[in-house]
């Protein structure tokens, strides 16, 4: 049976707009009948998988989404004196491979969806582009088996690809992530502000030189991850010491990773307040229900009340089912309890027989 690790975090945010929907604005959802403030996945993920911490941890082992397949090899075909309508046609061979191209021109080589690929495939393409530009001949049918599942980057491994047109390299994602919701309702507020123009000595004009307004609202999130162990060693070809590496990395990023929406203006970095970490085989399960109905700020404060709340219902749970978990931990940055180094190695024992 799988195993899999949980992981239940809090992060309070001052004022902020960390993601922001079509019109600018804090995304929103509505839970327990009341407005929350909220962050996306992909926006987390997203932010995860590119911060420093993540590239200086794995960084030789990390993959890159792209649509510019056919635009890289033409550009190694022309520097190596390819023709140019033949650097077209052979570019468009090797990016078909990966995804659809806009079209037959030199314009049109990018695919037409974001594919994920693993730096030996990236490597593959390179080579491949390389070789052909040296032996000036278009690609053999058998060399343009370039997707290569057999060395799979982390990323991948976690969050998954598909590719529609060759979906026997498709790439189960080991990791789930929700969405990031606040604990307690939310009113977006209105940041009125104004630039004024250094030269202007207010002789002639008194007025501002711009106007603006960015929507922005604080909270308390709780953020809910679920990593199976099993499909990420699955991913990884069984290669233990990268599935932990993966793990412990992924963990730090989620408690020390802060979404970049508008941050030179709000300074919005943050810490987890808070962390459980859950492992075993039961079927997993979300505490997001703690906050159906919103956490309130009085007696010790809200993140106390929130970490109070978030323990209450995993008791509850563990009640009413049975142990939910084999083993938790807890990193409690309210109280001073637990350290990171401690969760990275609790989340980081990830075992070849799983």
């Amino acid at each position: 049976m799988s195993q899999f690790i949980q992981l239940h975090i809090l992060t309070s945010y001052p004022p902020s707009n960390l993601n922001r929907d079509d019109m600018g604005r804090p995304k929103t959802a509505r839970m327990g009948g009341f407005e929350r403030l909220r962050v996306s996945s992909q926006s987390l993920k997203r932010h995860w998988r590119t911060s420093d911490l993540f590239e200086e941890a794995l960084g030789a082992n990390k993959g890159i989404r792209t649509k510019q397949i056919g635009p890289i090899v033409f550009d190694i075909l022309s520097k190596g004196g390819v023709a140019e309508k033949k650097a077209v046609e052979w570019s468009l061979a090797i990016a078909n491979v990966f995804g659809k191209a806009k079209g037959k021109k030199k314009e049109e080589l990018e695919i037409e969806q974001l594919v994920h690929v693993s730096q030996a495939e990236l490597d593959a393409v390179k080579a491949l582009a390389a070789k052909l530009a040296e032996e000036q001949r278009e690609p053999e049918k058998e060399e343009l088996e370039l997707l290569r599942k057999d060395r799979m980057d982390v990323d991948i491994a976690l969050f998954g690809r598909m590719l529609a047109s060759r979906p026997d390299q498709n790439v189960d994602a080991a990791c789930q992530v929700a969405h990031a919701i606040s604990v307690h309702s939310v009113a977006i507020e209105d940041d009125y502000f104004t630039a004024v123009d250094d030269l202007n000595d207010g002789k002639d004009d008194l007025g501002a030189s711009h106007i603006g307004e960015r929507g922005f609202a604080a909270a308390l999130f709780y953020n809910y991850l679920c990593i199976n162990t099993d499909q990420l060693l699955d991913n990884l070809n069984g290669n233990v010491e990268l599935a932990n590496q993966a793990i412990q990395s992924l963990t730090e990023a989620a408690v020390k990773v802060s979404p970049t929406g508008y941050q030179n203006s709000f300074a919005s970095r943050a810490y987890a307040s808070y962390v459980l970490a859950e492992k075993g085989a039961q079927q997993p399960r979300s505490l997001s229900v703690s906050f159906l109905k919103p956490t309130e700020g009085r007696g010790d404060g809200m993140a106390v009340n929130a970490v109070e709340a978030l323990n209450n219902q995993a008791g509850i749970f563990d009640r009413v089912y049975g142990d939910c978990a084999d083993d938790r931990y807890q990193l409690n940055a309210v109280t001073g309890s637990g350290s990171l180094k401690e969760l990275l190695e609790f989340v980081g024992a990830c075992r070849a027989e799983n």
